[in-house]
């Protein structure tokens, strides 16, 4: 099987290139992005040294699935998805926070809360909960980029206070976030999922503000399994998770948790078979949908090309 792990393309109008973690996004005129999902997969914030076959169109094909029935929420950045692996959009300038929102107490706000915290991006936290108790309402946490790439927890009114983004646009996104939440919760419920917690990213394009990158994806996402939630629950078990968990649930039984000193296992060819196979699980569950596996042809940059060379060639 093979797998996507770099992408050297040189498209017409091309101005530039990001090479992301997991994804490479090419700047067109300013005007379009070509925003093209590798193979590559990160954990412990290193990219691992074998691709994951799949994985690439699996993430594609969720995002775009999901900007598609969310499009009569808020209008997103999605203009076509040229090829398994790509999605075209227009380009935004990003806002500089991240929106999160959380249905359940877990993860690093549990871990906080745990620690004594009782109040989280500005919002005041009930006494006497336990770890993955739903909140009485989903809360909005946002982050945003420190100058050394780390995400800080950061409140609405220092957001608005610090002019990162005006009153008028953040009541605009937070307003959506917790639509576009609220849209993803369902859907996942109609799959017997529970949509724990996600991110939203925002952009502007002149005055129109839009949903930018992917959504509701394993990797931007938590799901828990809705079957047994709440008998765990009660019994303070861990909750069966639908995520990319048990990518770094191995590296850490094989020692690797990207700290000084330590080296990064071998991914045999089997290991990055398993993975793919739990991603395409991933993809079933998430939506409903038989996974098709697109034509493994040679070269699968060489397909890529060509099909966002078609693309952007029939909008001239």
């Amino acid at each position: 099987m093979k797998a996507l792990t770099s992408t050297d393309f040189h498209f017409d109008g091309q101005k530039s290139v990001y090479h992301g973690k997991v994804r490479d996004v090419y700047n067109i005129n300013d005007d379009l992005i070509v925003m093209v999902a590798t193979d590559r997969i990160s954990a412990f914030d290193v990219v691992l040294p074998k691709g994951i076959p799949y994985k690439g169109q699996v993430l594609n094909q969720i995002a775009s699935k999901f900007l598609d029935s969310t499009s009569d929420i808020c209008p997103n950045w999605k203009l076509a998805t040229p090829d398994p692996m790509v999605t075209v959009g227009v380009k935004c300038e990003g806002f500089r926070v991240e929106m999160i929102i959380r249905s359940i107490l877990t993860g690093s706000a549990w871990r906080a809360y745990k620690d004594g915290c009782r109040e989280l991006c500005g919002v005041k936290l009930p006494d006497g909960m336990r770890e993955n108790e739903r909140f009485p309402e989903p809360i909005v946490t946002p982050t945003t980029k420190a100058d050394e790439g780390h995400d800080l927890n950061i409140s609405r009114e220092e957001i608005i206070k610090q002019g990162i983004v005006s009153a008028e646009d953040y009541s605009v996104i937070e307003d959506w976030t917790r639509k576009l939440f609220a849209r993803g919760q369902k859907i996942a419920a109609e799959h017997g999922l529970i949509l724990v917690d996600t991110k939203y990213e925002f952009g502007k394009n002149g005055d129109q503000i839009y949903l930018i990158d992917e959504i509701h994806t394993p990797d931007s996402s938590r799901y828990f399994y809705a079957d047994g939630y709440e008998e765990r629950f009660k019994k303070g078990e861990p909750q069966r998770q639908l995520s990319k968990e048990f990518v770094r649930q191995w590296l850490i039984e094989h020692d690797f948790m990207n700290e000084p000193g330590q080296k990064m296992p071998e991914i045999t060819d089997e290991y990055a078979e398993s993975v793919s196979e739990r991603y395409i699980e991933l993809y079933e569950h998430i939506t409903g949908e038989k996974f098709q596996k697109a034509a493994q042809e040679d070269n699968l940059a060489a397909r890529i090309e060509k099909n966002v060379k078609d693309y952007l060639a029939s909008r001239k």
